[in-house]
């Protein structure tokens, strides 16, 4: 199996290939080579792994080299986010829909000359969905409720969607792809993205900082951890076409939760005085982003694959802990945590 991850060195890009190098397997076939792109090379220890190769550079400037290759299995990752989507258009355009246009077509001229389509993971996001006047955002977005993205991001993410999905048809790739929640807790700095205070209010605290968070404490919205988005990705990957029962995207499972129910939670599990490192102070710019987000999703296709959500919002602080404390990760003040 030889597979590609475009934006590797990212998060959820570096955790995928760490899963997949440690499973050795996809589809029931040994995975043999490995090609990591990214802006930059990955820090993670998994880059000198015999099986890897990592590219540096735009994607768009690797497209027809690799174009020239054969893939069983590609995962679209790179991405810019949210907030640089609404802050530089031609940035999203560029990151976004240009390069993965570009990839899909490299991957069809591949085919045209008589190579098989390789299976294709886009992933999408939450963020397709949103109110538009007579469409009204119902509380919890399905798999077939109607996308009207109001931001950039969400509307080159759909896109996207679609040009997957017509590849697909047309026999170039094997696509699929699924729409991520706002993952939390994520590790490291803050992002671009306009969800970063989603993981900030819970990760900041922990590590002894103070935290701003930039919207309401009633603000509900789907959220997911690390390790579930890679357990979806890969299922999805892994399914069938009669088990996706279609092309159309799918969301992945969500726990949907408020700022408050969050932050309950953060005091049951780290204490009331990591609970009071974190202040309110609204930033009309995040706010006015996320005020046209779902406040819930659900996920009945990829319940029918066996995924499913974190069971509380606990599990999801514990969850992060847990990975701190495996990864040595010394910037998060972990003692007394699990008394």
């Amino acid at each position: 199996m030889n597979v590609l991850i475009t934006g590797g060195a990212g998060f959820l890009g570096s955790r995928l290939a760490r899963t997949l190098l440690d499973r050795g397997t996809l589809c029931g076939q040994p995975l043999t080579r490995m090609v990591v792109t990214d802006l930059v090379a990955p820090s993670a220890p998994w880059q000198s792994d015999v099986r890897v190769q990592v590219l540096t550079g735009s994607l768009l400037s690797q497209i027809e080299a690799l174009g020239e290759r054969a893939w069983d299995g590609v995962f679209h990752l790179a991405s810019a986010v949210s907030g640089e989507c609404e802050a530089d258009f031609d940035l999203g355009l560029r990151s976004n829909l240009d390069s993965t246009r570009s990839l899909l077509d490299a991957l069809r001229a591949r085919v045209q000359h008589g190579g098989t389509p390789p299976r294709f993971v886009f992933a999408s996001s939450v963020a397709v969905f949103g109110p538009d006047g007579d469409v009204a955002l119902p509380a919890v977005v399905a798999d077939d409720t109607l996308p009207t993205p109001q931001t950039s991001y969400g509307t080159q993410k759909l896109i996207c969607e679609h040009l997957v999905a017509d590849y697909t048809r047309k026999g170039y790739i094997d696509g699929r792809a699924a729409r991520l929640m706002t993952v939390t807790v994520r590790p490291g700095r803050p992002n671009g993205a306009a969800s970063s205070f989603f993981s900030g209010i819970i990760r900041e605290p922990l590590a002894r900082q103070e935290s701003i968070c930039p919207v309401d404490a009633s603000v509900s919205h789907p959220v997911s951890t690390p390790a579930h988005t890679i357990q979806g990705l890969i299922r999805v990957f892994e399914a069938s076409r009669d088990e996706l029962r279609g092309r159309a995207a799918l969301n992945l499972p969500a726990l949907n939760v408020r700022v408050a129910d969050m932050l309950d939670a953060l005091t049951r599990v780290a204490g009331p005085a990591v609970r009071a490192r974190v202040r309110f102070e609204r930033d009309e710019r995040i706010a006015s982003i996320v005020a046209n987000w779902p406040s819930g999703a659900s996920a009945a296709r990829a319940a029918r694959l066996g995924l499913t959500a974190p069971a509380d919002f606990d599990e999801v602080i514990r969850q992060y802990i847990a990975d701190c404390e495996a990864d040595g990760s010394a910037g998060v003040a972990l003692a007394g945590l699990h008394a």
